[in-house]
């Protein structure tokens, strides 16, 4: 049995397609190399360029300071490293609490509504400020004084307030059917959240739940707020001492490479997990 060959009215299809995909994205490389030209020339060939040029991106500095902006980011990396396992535990356990039903459990819920709602409403840099100057004031026992894990602290509880949101979201957008089919097969509650529901709940969350760690990344930034030695501090301490803003730069650079790859994959995720729903693949 011969192979199936498509027709000449489906080959014509198909070359008629390539042609249109060959200039729509001729016309869009076109469009944006001009605006990307307009922009370049008009901001070079603008009057102050010369003195911003030398303020914000002078070689010199630049390669100056790298090195010591460079050890000083890995506290940063440090911070968000440690910060994200603990903000999905914190989070997931504050969400399904608020999910929970038992009466013996209404003050962990009232508790956890408590929670989202304070930490969701301070800003994360009073947050910061807040616990690294008053809780060592406490002199807890067992409870270290750093500033660096009060920093990490203010991170965890303020973003684990949006993430909590973020999961509580997730688990209710399964539909009920999902809980009725578990019910009927006599599986408990606890068993139906462990099992049926939030599993599917965290493959809906994940590119949101990324978005806030792209913006955690971002965050760690604030700890600079508490004499920690990061990257914007040792930038800002660069800057003020050479009377020059390129540090600044540098750090806005690392920055960048660290949080647009994980963005470019947020929208990858976003866009395969859309797909596989519109097959049927997730329910």
């Amino acid at each position: 049995m011969s192979e199936w060959q498509p027709s000449a009215r489906e080959l014509e299809r198909r070359e008629v397609r390539r042609r249109q995909s060959r200039r729509r994205t001729s016309i869009s490389l076109g469009v944006t190399s001009l605006v990307v030209f307009v922009l370049v020339v008009g901001i070079v060939t603008s009057p102050g360029w010369p003195t911003v040029q030398g303020n914000f991106f002078n070689g010199h500095y630049f390669r100056d300071s790298l090195p010591e902006i460079s050890r000083a980011f890995l506290l940063n990396l440090k911070l968000f490293l440690l910060a994200e396992p603990l903000i999905l535990v914190l989070a997931l356990s504050v969400a399904l609490a608020r999910q929970s039903r038992s009466p013996w459990l209404v003050p962990v819920r009232g508790l956890a509504v408590l929670y989202t709602d304070v930490f969701r409403g301070i800003p994360t840099i009073l947050l910061i400020y807040l616990l690294a100057f008053g809780m060592p004031a406490l002199k807890l026992q067992g409870v270290p004084n750093g500033l660096f894990f009060w920093g990490l602290m203010a991170l965890v509880l303020s973003y684990g307030a949006y993430v909590a949101e973020v999961f509580r979201a997730g688990i209710e957008s399964i539909h009920p059917s999902q809980v009725a089919s578990a019910e009927a097969l006599a599986l408990t509650r606890t068993q139906t959240m462990r099992h049926v529901v939030v599993p599917q709940a965290v493959r809906r969350v994940v590119p949101p739940l990324l978005n806030d760690f792209i913006s955690l990344q971002k965050d760690t930034a604030l700890v600079s707020s508490i004499a920690l030695f990061d990257a914007t501090f040792a930038a800002r301490d660069y800057a003020n001492y050479n009377f020059n803003y390129t540090p600044l730069v540098v750090v806005a650079c690392f920055f960048i490479v660290m949080t647009v790859p994980m963005a470019r994959f947020t929208d990858w995720l976003g866009r395969r997990y859309h797909e596989r729903e519109r097959a049927g693949v997730v329910r």
